[in-house]
């Protein structure tokens, strides 16, 4: 089994007034990930925080040894931020984004809905592991099959699918074999819309712990006018 070191840390911004941002660490159980409550939307910061602990309690009340179905997990916690949203916000419902990731011995099995992102580094080469779901990629996948579409350049960045929308979601899942001296990353995209991924890399790369490559990531965001709320988590594989 492969050591891990992780760290997180999460930053209100400097503009917005409540930080609608949440993290998932769990070392022990091995689960990682972040939400980031849909702006625009009332109940952000309750959304998050519904879907991140109905992720770890499923994942915690696991018999052991058996294997997550990350897609009916993630179905659920929709269910349930969709129930949440009919008390506190029945008029227009509240939403999340949510990417987390669970290890298994040498894999890391990501679950993934909305722009929050996850990342990997390996020998010097930094690779996003995530797509966007958003409209402007949307409408990338589906120009490449030969079908016409517009939209505002305005809504390029508005989500396709989050976590609490009326219908289940299609969840991305993808597959990350570890080996020791891998770093991975999830953040939220007042992280990622605050510098290229070339320099997020490098931000996780050069550090020697965790908790300085999420200090040194989060803060760059704020420093550099932080209009969001920036959030990550930082995991380093070792060798046993």
């Amino acid at each position: 089994m492969l050591l891990l070191r992780a760290a997180a840390l999460t930053d209100i911004g400097n503009v917005r007034r409540e930080n609608e941002d949440r993290f998932l660490l769990d070392e022990k159980d091995r689960l990682f990930g972040v939400a980031d409550g849909v702006g625009g939307l009332p109940g952000g910061a309750e959304a998050a925080q519904h879907a991140i602990d109905e992720i770890a309690g499923a994942i915690r009340g696991m018999t052991p040894g058996s294997e997550p179905d990350l897609v009916a997990i993630v179905q659920y916690a929709n269910e349930m931020v969709a129930s949440l949203g009919q008390r506190i916000s029945p008029s227009i419902g509240i939403g999340t984004t949510l990417t987390f990731g669970w290890i298994r011995d040498t894999t890391l099995k990501i679950a993934h809905v909305g722009d929050s992102r996850c990342y990997a580094a390996r020998n010097g080469e930094f690779v996003c592991l995530t797509e966007d779901h958003s409209v402007e990629n949307e409408a990338r996948v589906r120009r490449a099959r030969g079908e016409v579409v517009y939209y505002h350049e305005a809504n390029r960045n508005a989500l396709t699918r989050c976590i609490g929308q009326p219908t289940p979601p299609e969840v991305d899942v993808v597959l990350r074999p570890l080996a020791p001296g891998d770093r991975i990353l999830f953040c939220t995209d007042g992280v990622t819309r605050m510098m290229p991924n070339s320099e997020l890399g490098e931000l996780l790369m050069k550090s020697d712990q965790p908790k300085a490559a999420a200090d040194a990531i989060v803060s760059l965001a704020v420093r550099r006018g932080g209009p969001d709320n920036a959030t990550c988590v930082a995991i380093f594989v070792d060798a046993v």
